[in-house]
């Protein structure tokens, strides 16, 4: 996606406001698995679905936290939080991240990106702070707040 007017050059002017919303992304049972493949992390409460049925208090498998915080990257191109100007944005990290809801097997959940704060670092550099929500669709409260950090690169 766009961003009509967002460019290298103009991030100050979109310093506190929304970027935008991704689409929804369906979390269901094989990406959780696979997560948990790739990750060794296979605890019960997100790969054994007939045990989550019975003792998890959220009725079933949830999706790692961590799982949940990797969609943010993915997402928030869709979104289009790196300039079609820049020649490259590249993770820089993250400052605050908060877990506030499970994403249960077979969720939809979206990505809502605002523009924190921009910091010229210099030579086409520029480091945007973005506020990352996680929302669960049809949930109130969100899966997770980030802070994300991204080192936006000018085309030289």
């Amino acid at each position: 996606m766009t961003i009509a007017g967002y460019s290298m050059n103009t991030l100050g002017e979109f310093v506190g406001r929304e970027l935008g919303v991704s689409g929804w992304l369906v979390v269901d049972q094989a990406r959780v698995d696979a997560f948990a493949d790739c990750t060794g992390d296979r605890q019960w409460i997100h790969v054994d679905v007939d045990r989550a049925q019975r003792e998890s208090p959220f009725g079933g498998t949830i999706a790692h936290g961590y799982l949940s915080l990797s969609l943010l990257a993915s997402l928030s191109m869709e979104v289009g939080v790196v300039p079609h100007d820049a020649s490259a944005g590249l993770n820089y990290g993250l400052d605050k991240v908060r877990f506030l809801a499970p994403v249960k097997a077979g969720a939809r959940v979206r990505n809502r990106v605002t523009l924190a704060a921009v910091e010229d670092k210099g030579d086409g550099r520029v480091i945007a702070r973005m506020i990352n929500t996680l929302e669960i669709e049809g949930e109130t409260k969100p899966a997770l707040l980030a802070e994300s950090l991204a080192m936006l690169m000018a085309a030289r």
